[in-house]
């Protein structure tokens, strides 16, 4: 295990309107206030979209487990934002629920939002990290240093 330390820097409330493209405008967002690294947490609805919810099978490098959703799912989710040279790196993870049905994953892709999604992000400021390519996994992760 590596860690850094910090300190809360700004906070942002978000309101992601109905059919915005979750990740995109997140990352807009990002670029925009120059955020280098924060947590965020959300709840709303997503209209459709795609999860990664896991591996297909636990090997290296692991090859994901995608699923598409449909017909607007509640959800809820916490992720990280993380900066490199390539701008800001998102790694979100949201649990949705329909009916009697959940799914838990790594939301990807152009997930609509659905009537809307209220998010806090949580500025993280003198820490020491970052994303990268991890050639073992073959997966952008995060590097503490």
């Amino acid at each position: 295990m590596k860690y850094t330390k910090g300190r809360i820097g700004r906070v942002f409330i978000l309101k992601f309107d109905d059919g915005d493209i979750l990740l995109d405008k997140l990352k807009a967002f990002a670029k925009k206030e120059k955020v280098k690294a924060a947590t965020i947490m959300f709840i709303g609805a997503l209209k459709k979209g795609d999860l990664v919810t896991g591996p297909k099978k636990p090997v290296l490098p692991p090859l994901p487990n995608k699923v598409a959703f449909k017909d607007a799912w509640e959800t809820l989710g916490i992720g990280t934002i993380f900066a490199n040279a390539k701008g800001p790196q998102l790694h979100i993870h949201g649990a949705m629920g329909k009916k009697l049905k959940a799914l838990t994953g790594c939301i990807r892709g152009k997930s609509e939002v659905f009537l809307v999604i209220e998010a806090i992000v949580f500025e993280l400021k003198d820490v020491k990290a970052t994303k990268g390519f991890d050639p073992k996994t073959g997966l952008n992760l995060l590097k503490v240093s």
